[in-house]
């Protein structure tokens, strides 16, 4: 319903919108040097990558339910290149979209762009259907998430990492309520610790951190004796090497913008580092839990 949606808006848009030159340049502000304003780019440069990569993100969390997953190794890959192209010809035909309607001094000042677009191309009441189409979009990404994340905790408390009543399952619906509700707790207290802005750049730059250490880690692996090769894919080891240079950019310019949020985010990340420590050479392991077979449906 969402793809169709973006589809219909983006073909009016094509079909019924009018493009003008100036649509596609942003005037100086007034009285503001060139050095000035190249100054400002700068600055805003990062606060902007880590807004679109919050857009673009949670391509990652289909590998949660990777142990639930029929022929993950099949269908995990296939998901994440899908989803991943998906979302990003949705976003790139949204904002050219807006742009073709929109001066760009409007897109950056809108607060809902695209109820925006959608009053300029059918009035006010088709505004009024993007707006409610785009939060009931929300509940999409909602349900996903709280789907998603407690089957980390799940898995790591089957894994002997986590405080083995975390792993339990409901006994009606089999799904892991404990560590449904302790993301509900934990998920409040983040949400009192600052904005929203905040919240997204404190995201941003810690998983990109672990994004960036698993591409990196991937080298260390094919050097054990151990290493079963799992996948295959086109490009090692530029790839991966590309991709975990990328990941420190985005780290470096999100501390840049905002080093309170970031220094914060990294802060309670590394909480976790002495409970993990303390946790793990005290033996805390679940092996009863290992033993079990209560996997989920």
């Amino acid at each position: 319903m969402k793809v169709l949606a973006i589809g219909g808006l983006v073909l009016l848009a094509f079909t019924l919108g009018r493009a003008l030159p100036e649509h596609f340049v942003s005037r100086a502000p007034a009285g503001g040097s060139a050095s000035a304003g190249v100054a400002l780019t700068a600055s805003g440069f990062a606060a902007a990558v880590a807004a679109g990569l919050f857009a673009f993100g949670g391509w990652h969390m289909v590998t949660y339910a990777a142990g639930e997953t029929r022929e993950p190794r099949r269908t995990v890959p296939r998901a994440l290149l899908l989803g991943t192209v998906i979302v990003t010809a949705c976003y790139a035909a949204l904002n050219a979209a807006y742009l073709y309607l929109l001066p760009l001094d409007a897109v950056i000042a809108s607060k809902r762009v695209a109820a925006d677009a959608a009053e300029l191309l059918v009035g006010r009441a088709g505004g009024a259907l993007v707006s409610g189409l785009v939060i009931f979009s929300t509940f999409g990404a909602l349900s996903g998430i709280v789907l998603a994340g407690p089957r980390v905790y799940y898995a790591m408390a089957r894994d002997g990492l986590l405080f083995r009543w975390m792993g339990g399952l409901h006994p009606r619906f089999r799904t892991p309520h404990r560590a449904i509700g302790v993301q509900a707790v934990w998920s409040s207290v983040l949400v009192a610790t600052g904005t929203y802005r905040e919240l997204f750049t404190r995201v941003i730059y810690t998983e990109w951190i672990f994004f960036g250490l698993m591409a990196l880690g991937l080298f260390v692996w094919r050097r054990r004796s151990a290493y079963s090769p799992g996948y295959r894919a086109w490009g090692y080891p530029v790839v991966p090497a590309v991709f975990a240079a990328a990941a420190a950019g985005i780290v470096v310019h999100a501390f840049a913008a905002d080093p309170r949020s970031c220094a914060l985010g990294l802060f309670i990340v590394a909480l976790g580092l002495p409970a993990y420590s303390i946790w793990v050479r005290g033996g805390s392991g679940n092996k009863e839990g290992q033993r079990e077979d209560r996997g989920l449906p």
